[in-house]
């Protein structure tokens, strides 16, 4: 058989052939196009710094063996070796290599403007820590809120850094999630949408001593990929969730539940009601806020979750105004022999420079962060935030009775609730009279109404009795 078209006669066996190849070359676009959008590229040439700029500090910067050499220089600002190209959403990968003693990092959807700080370079940081400490891959935020995902919130991941050899780094940013890897193995992951872009840079840190000077962070290698992205598998590590009264889906996989909604009092009443209290709280922006009395004498209305929790994890938000005082209790029990008071253990929630309960009790074991009347919160100044701002408390308590009170991103207390020195620190302080005070298998949740304006918000938690 064959087929007539114009002047030419093609056999059927011709047909078919240029049907099989008008389809293997359009297999073969769609395939190029594929993977033209999927491809890295290459932000260093190997050769010189093409596409990069400094700003800040005047560290060096040098190419050396297909290599950028940043060497630390005396009495300079940190500096950072800048893209010129600002990127979104990205994978981006290099390997790096840092001298013992001191620091680096890598500035990802990060910004120098003329009106902030005179340019000063500021954004998300990936950290680069050759200290005992051993944050490397930990997230900071550069010339804002300091540490968003230090590595205690995932202190296996401490391990993954090697002294003295080369590792691998990589930083994926997929709309509001942001991931860490070293070594390719998990280390931060935070949820955030402070700085949707920006550039990329590679930071040389300050030195303040002389014989700090010279010493270098390599970097080689540097990728990206910023098309038809796929994320690395989904991982159990703790989340930083800084999207107000939100759950990421790996915060849902990890077990994670919002213990309040943001917009109603579902799942809270007034502790010793059945009812949330008509007056002095107020949900509003998001935000669930006790209101200052509005007439002397006023009634107090503490709150209480419905539900009682044994071993958990608590998250929770909270914003002071000037001189406020406030808590969180947990293992709260109401019973009437108190004569309506709702007792539990105490994470003291206070504005300590205004507050005079700051300079009451012992050894400043009122102050924030406590472990109320009992144990001080370690004092940290790198951890407070100023009154009027957001701080994130996180209180942890483990199936065998280990407790730990957490405050921006810092473990401020840890004890063991059932031990001798517990005993002990129960019967010298105000709880004294109460019987197996703070000793229940379960308790509420509660939010001290004391009578000054406290904001809360992204109250979450997830139950860790299942681990016992």
């Amino acid at each position: 058989m064959s087929v007539r078209i114009g002047s030419k006669i093609e056999t059927s066996v011709d047909v078919n052939m240029k049907k099989y190849l008008t389809i293997l070359l359009l297999c073969a676009t769609i395939h190029g196009v594929s993977q033209t959008k999927t491809k890295e590229v290459s932000l260093f040439n190997g050769k010189d710094l093409t596409g990069w700029k400094i700003l800040n500090g005047k560290a060096k910067y040098d190419v050396v063996k297909g290599e950028i050499v940043g060497t630390t220089v005396p009495n300079e600002p940190n500096s950072f070796l800048v893209t010129d190209q600002v990127f979104g959403d990205f994978i981006f990968s290099l390997e790096f290599k840092i001298d013992s003693g001191t620091n680096s990092g890598i500035q990802f959807r990060s910004e120098s403007k003329p009106e902030y700080q005179n340019g000063r370079v500021h954004g998300y940081q990936m950290e680069f820590d050759t200290s005992p400490r051993a944050w490397t891959g930990g997230i900071y935020d550069e010339g804002r809120r300091q540490w968003l995902y230090p590595l205690e919130y995932n202190p296996v991941a401490k391990k993954a850094f090697r002294m003295k050899e080369w590792n691998t780094a990589r930083i994926e940013c997929i709309g509001n999630t942001l991931r860490t890897f070293i070594n390719d193995i998990p280390v931060a992951h935070l949820v955030d949408d402070m700085t949707p872009k920006g550039f990329i840079a590679l930071q040389v840190h300050s030195v303040s001593k002389p014989e700090d000077a010279g010493k270098q962070v390599r970097w080689r290698n540097i990728k990206i990929q910023t098309q038809n992205l796929k994320p690395s598998p989904a991982d159990n590590i703790h989340v930083v969730n800084l999207i107000p009264n939100t759950l990421s889906d790996q915060e849902k996989k990890n077990g994670v539940t919002l213990l309040w909604d943001g917009k109603t009092n579902e799942g809270w009443r007034a502790a010793y009601s059945d009812k949330f209290p008509e007056q002095g709280w107020e949900i509003k922006d998001g935000s669930l806020t006790v209101l200052k009395p509005s007439a002397p004498n006023s009634k107090h209305n503490d709150i209480v979750t419905e539900k009682e929790f044994g071993a958990f994890d608590l998250q929770f938000e909270f914003k002071l105004t000037e001189g406020a005082n406030s808590g969180v209790k947990y293992f709260v029990q109401e019973n009437e022999k108190y004569k309506g008071a709702a007792i539990g253990l105490e994470y003291q929630v206070l504005d300590d420079a205004k507050h005079p309960d700051a300079k009451q009790g012992v050894v400043g074991n009122r102050r924030q962060a406590s472990l109320y009347d009992l144990i001080p919160a370690i004092q940290n100044t790198r951890g407070q935030h100023k009154v009027g701002e957001w701080n994130w408390a996180r209180i942890v308590v483990y199936p065998d009775n280990r407790v730990e009170h957490w405050l921006n991103g810092y473990k401020v207390v840890e004890y063991q609730r059932g031990t001798p020195i517990y005993d002990a620190l129960i019967a010298r302080s105000k709880y004294a009279e109460y019987e197996k005070f703070g000793m229940g298998e379960k308790g509420r949740i509660l939010l001290q109404d004391h009578g000054d304006e406290v904001s809360f918000r992204s109250i979450k938690i997830k139950d860790l009795t299942a681990t016992k």
